[in-house]
């Protein structure tokens, strides 16, 4: 329970860094209210139906070394819910797949000369034995790639692998990118076992985000939806944040909201700290879930350097869940990363239905339409922040000029991968660097209020 006169946090956005922020204040004894846009709590760790089937939204798994995602589990009492199944990857270059599971595969992969095999290896050992990232902020991933790999390799390999995910972007990123990638996946993998492992909560993150409401709202948290705000503004004694025209007053605000979001909502950041804000390049996902009746190869994870392919990968979620979960069939995802003002988005779910099970198809011709029990389709605009080079020295700051207001988002992640561990180390460092702000909004705590 909270202690009366302790401060009163605003956090605006309910997702799992908006989520864990509200958890983390309310056991040091603070008050939260959440406001969250959407109807729905989660943001892109959300949940949804699928015909008869619930699970996420988009695709999430579960690695040994997220510690402090499983440790957030654990304190939900859900650590022992987590269910490990070790599973493959292919590869596949538009004409036919190729596995991707350990030394052999490699060595047999027909599309590479046995030195360009090995240099390919030996990249992706090295990059991800590289624990600081962040010494490849300024070099380019091109450069770092052809370096260590050789020309033929970065155009056969990398390079579509880069496109795929960030457009023509990738020109301009950073070695740091792909470091990160190759660190976290090949820790996926335990020593001398040729297949990863992954692991899934029973009922995918409709399991976690009911039990985390459950934890707020028993803790005193106030979760309010269909919450858009409009502005946040100093007044005397606080800072409001103005949602549907009504005013709540809090203490202390952290904006959780994509960077351009924050930087037009929060009206008294000066012009340097909403130019980091508006500066950062993102990658948007459109991202559909198909629930199909046919078994696809049973990896978890299809590469695609194919480039007339407009998925980026093909996610098999039933090789890691089980196929029981989802009545014996198979829950695939088909991503496009997009960058984030791409007209893709605004386009309709039947004309982007099409595209996307015509990228299926490139990889699996014989599965039809009557062979999709469910499908929908998910759009996020700001997913991934581009790690440019010299990202690291325009990153926006999470303690602002405006005393209590902080702003803490995926453009704070360095030398990652935007998954759910990496969100919850955010909302645990963020909180170190705000609870070093010694700097007060008032003289006395203001007392919460909302207000036409």
């Amino acid at each position: 329970m909270t202690t009366r006169g302790s401060t009163h946090w605003g956090i605006i956005g309910g997702g799992m860094l908006g989520l864990t922020l509200a958890h983390r204040l309310l056991k040091q004894g603070d008050r939260v209210t959440v406001l969250e846009a959407s109807d729905r709590i989660g943001g892109l760790a959300d949940a949804w139906r699928l015909g008869d089937v619930t699970w996420d939204r988009n695709y999430h798994v579960i690695l040994p070394v997220d510690r402090s995602l499983i440790a957030l589990l654990g304190e939900l009492g859900l650590d022992s819910d987590i269910n490990w199944a070790r599973t493959g990857s292919d590869l596949f270059d538009g004409e036919r797949f190729y596995p991707l599971n350990g030394g052999i595969d490699f060595l047999r992969l027909p599309i590479l000369s046995l030195i360009d095999k090995m240099r390919l290896a030996a990249t992706i050992l090295y990059a991800s034995r590289i624990r600081d990232g962040s010494t490849l902020c300024d070099t380019g991933v091109e450069d770092w790639l052809v370096r260590l790999s050789g020309q033929r390799v970065f155009d056969t390999i990398w390079r579509p692998l880069l496109r795929a995910k960030l457009g023509d972007m990738y020109k301009d990123a950073s070695a740091q990118f792909i470091q990160a990638i190759a660190r976290r996946l090949y820790s996926a993998r335990a020593q001398g076992v040729a297949r990863d492992r992954f692991g899934t909560v029973r009922g995918g993150y409709a399991t976690i985000l009911e039990r985390l409401l459950v934890r707020l709202e028993a803790a005193g948290a106030d979760i309010i939806t269909h919450a858009p705000v409009s502005a946040i503004d100093m007044v005397a004694g606080g800072i409001t944040a103005v949602s549907k025209h009504k005013a709540f007053a809090f203490d202390k605000v952290i904006v959780t909201a994509p960077p351009p979001h924050a930087a037009r909502i929060c009206k008294t950041l000066d012009a340097d700290e909403k130019a980091r804000l508006n500066n950062v390049r993102y990658q948007g996902v459109i991202c559909a879930s198909a629930l199909l009746t046919k078994p696809l190869r049973g990896g978890y994870l299809t590469y695609i350097t194919a480039e007339d392919c407009p998925l980026t990968t093909v996610i098999d979620m039933s090789a890691v869940a089980g196929k029981d979960v989802f009545g014996g069939r198979t829950l695939a995802y088909l991503p496009m990363y997009l960058a984030s003002e791409d007209a893709l988005f605004d386009a309709s779910d039947e004309d982007l239905e099409r595209i996307l099970i015509s990228g299926l198809n490139r990889l699996y011709p014989d599965i039809t339409r009557d062979d999709i029990a469910a499908f929908r389709i998910s759009r996020a605009r700001h997913v991934l922040p581009v790690p440019v080079r010299g990202y690291a020295r325009n990153i926006p700051g999470i303690v602002t000029s405006v005393p209590g207001l902080y702003t803490v988002n995926s453009a704070n992640i360095l030398n990652g991968t935007l998954n759910v561990n990496e969100t919850i180390e955010l909302a645990e460092r963020a909180l170190v660097e705000i609870g070093a702000d010694t700097r007060h909004t008032a003289p006395e705590s203001v007392q919460p209020r909302a207000a036409e």
